[in-house]
């Protein structure tokens, strides 16, 4: 009798696991000569005009000859103005009139503020409408230097009584206007590095507002009595036109009941304008101080706060968001690779081989949004990476005027440009997934994404209208390449085609990434129920 032993393989069995579809999945995605292209594409096209936008952005000075033609454009220090950094790294405007005196170690200084009054260059002179962010109060500030640290207690012509530090923050204190009849009272106080202010109506009566840290305070600092006033602006637009009209301004206040308490070196007081002064062409407006038996007159102009960014801001209007207009081709391009990543396969007949090597259908849509997801990160860091720093690099050059931005603001923005591409070709994948048309799938992200902030950047569309539409679509994530914030004690024209969002640049882009996500729900639920 023969027996027949069972052929038995030497080879151990390996499972199908999720990281060999991932395999098989990129090895589809880089063999395709015409998808690496598309990507690569992306990447010059974002780049290249970035780089086209840096050499065409317009010198910030230059000279001119008694013929009148113009001479080589100055470079460095001699063009445009040289704008002070706050603590954080954020351009600020740091003009005031100060009256004061030097305060070593502990201390504190408490007046009462019996008026506000404005003064402009509009129509010659006279009260304005209200600025609302004219200030007048009392000071802490490390030294006179532009942009050293301070926190401060004040009145302001519009918003109440403020406690404000570092030039962007600001604490709301008793609110109403100040008067004669309404007068408010100040105080400051330290303690080492730390700062505490309060507010009173009466003088008896006392509410803290806020207390603070300002590190590395030296021992001694300046102290003592502000005013100032930032430009009175309006701002007007029509479609596809814009405008903004500047006055000059200025605020007087008026304190009694000045009393300081720990070690003040100086027996005399010290008035002068950090910064110098710049309000010209106000009728009736002196700038400076007088004491009289205890009660102080100080008149000033400018402001203490961060620059706004941006068309009609008080900064310099080319900033690094300027410089990544060619997202848009980059964006396009890389939708295109998306939807044939997933079309592609329907097209050929292919999508029956991939789902019989890998049955859960799911996992197979996970894969090529890792894929593609990844792919596309890569592409837009670089781009927006090369865009930025070719851009940069040019238009200083040039002699180009930019808005200075903190590292951290920029790297948001280039690494928040990469993710928002990312994001977008996700989302293309997903809605392939449905529609099986790359055509149909590219014009559905198009509509979505690009129409919406295309529609909300010309001046002139109403603004609840762009409101809505930087909310509620996917063009909400654009605001992830917003220059700097919006700050509340600025006036500014805050509208997107100066470069402000309604949503803050994470939540924009987290109504991209709900909206993916809800695409990508959808296509596996698609994908799981109809046939290939």
């Amino acid at each position: 009798m023969t027996t027949i032993t069972p052929y038995r393989s030497t080879e151990r069995g390996t499972r199908d696991g999720f990281g060999q579809l991932l395999h098989a999945e990129w090895t589809k995605f880089r063999t395709v000569r015409g998808w690496v292209i598309g990507m690569i594409l992306a990447v010059l096209a974002t780049a290249g005009l970035g780089a086209f936008l840096g050499k065409a952005s317009s010198p910030s000075c230059s000279s001119q000859t008694s013929s009148g033609q113009q001479s080589p454009v100055q470079h460095g220090a001699a063009c445009g103005p040289v704008y002070a950094l706050g603590p954080g790294g954020e351009p600020v405007s740091d003009q005031f009139y100060f009256v004061r005196q030097p305060l070593a170690g502990h201390g504190s200084i408490t007046v009462r503020v019996t008026s506000l009054s404005q003064v402009t260059s509009l129509t010659g002179g006279g009260q304005p409408p209200v600025v609302p962010w004219s200030k007048a109060g009392i000071i802490i500030k490390d030294g006179t230097s532009q942009g050293s640290a301070y926190a401060a207690m004040m009145v302001t012509g519009g918003n109440g009584v403020r406690m404000q530090w570092n030039y962007t923050g600001d604490t709301a204190g008793l609110p109403g206007a100040v008067s004669a009849a309404s007068p408010r009272w100040l105080r400051l106080t330290r303690d080492g590095d730390t700062i505490t202010g309060y507010d009173s109506a009466d003088g008896t009566h006392w509410t803290q507002v806020g207390t603070l840290a300002l590190a590395g305070l030296p021992s001694t600092v300046q102290a003592g009595l502000f005013a100032t006033s930032p430009d009175y602006a309006t701002y007007s637009s029509s479609l596809g036109s814009g405008s903004a009209n500047r006055y000059a301004t200025a605020a007087t206040a008026v304190f009694d009941h000045v009393s300081r308490t720990g070690t003040w070196p100086a027996s005399a007081w010290t008035g002068d304008y950090l910064q110098g002064e710049t309000s010209m062409g106000i009728s009736g407006y002196s700038p400076g101080y007088h004491q009289v038996a205890g009660r102080f007159t100080v008149s000033g102009s400018g402001d203490i706060a961060p620059l706004t960014a941006g068309a009609l801001g008080d900064g310099p209007n080319i900033t690094v968001r300027d410089f990544l207009l060619g997202t848009f081709a980059g964006l396009i391009a890389v939708a295109v690779v998306a939807a044939m990543f997933m079309t592609a396969e329907y097209r050929r007949g292919l999508i029956r081989t991939t789902l019989a090597a890998s049955p859960n259908r799911g996992r197979v849509l996970a894969a090529k949004v890792i894929v593609i997801g990844s792919a596309a990160f890569v592409a837009g860091l670089a781009a927006a990476a090369g865009a930025v720093l070719i851009a940069t690099d040019i238009a200083h050059s040039n002699g180009t005027d930019l808005f200075p931005e903190p590292w951290p603001a920029e790297l948001r923005i280039i690494a928040g440009t990469a993710a928002l591409i990312a994001v977008a070709a996700i989302f293309t994948l997903a809605v392939a997934t449905m529609v099986r048309r790359s055509a149909a799938a590219i014009l559905i992200v198009i509509v979505t994404i690009v129409i919406p902030f295309v529609l909300s950047a010309p001046p002139g569309i109403p603004t609840g209208l762009t409101d809505w539409l930087l909310r509620l679509t996917p063009a909400a994530a654009f605001a992830l390449q917003q220059p700097v914030p919006q700050y509340y004690q600025v006036q500014a024209n805050y509208i997107p085609s100066s470069g402000y969002f309604p949503l803050a640049p994470w939540a924009g882009f987290a109504v991209l990434c709900g909206w993916t996500a809800l695409a990508l729900a959808l296509a596996a639920c698609l994908l799981r129920r109809r046939d290939a």
